[in-house]
């Protein structure tokens, strides 16, 4: 009796490794490092959500858990895609009365910031 011929793997990326300073990607034969340094929005995320990536195409990452979108080529070369806020920057942010009164004039939240 002979095997049929095995056909084509439908896994085109996987976390193969994950550091406390990044993890490595693998997508198609080539792997990659993903720091946290260059990509702060993984640095809190869990291993299942790491490791639920898609290539909706050959050259764009998704992560659905995370809701973070990556071009392939922003891991090889993150210093052409600049972390880019999504906070308007004509927009100040002014303490109400009560928050001077009490003395929390201090912003404490952090804009969203996205890559790719």
């Amino acid at each position: 009796m002979k095997s049929a011929q095995r056909g084509r793997s439908t896994l085109n990326v996987e976390v193969t490794n994950v550091s406390p300073h990044g993890f490595w990607l693998l997508i198609g034969e080539n792997e990659r490092f993903v720091s946290f340094k260059d990509f702060p929005w993984f640095r809190e995320a869990t291993i299942a959500e790491l490791a639920n990536v898609e290539l909706p195409s050959g050259h764009h990452l998704y992560w659905p858990d995370l809701d973070v979108d990556l071009a392939v080529e922003s891991l090889d070369h993150p210093e052409r895609y600049p972390l880019v806020s999504q906070a308007r920057p004509n927009k100040r942010l002014k303490p109400t009365a009560a928050a001077v009164k009490e003395g929390r004039t201090a912003y404490q939240g952090r804009p969203k910031h996205r890559r790719g």
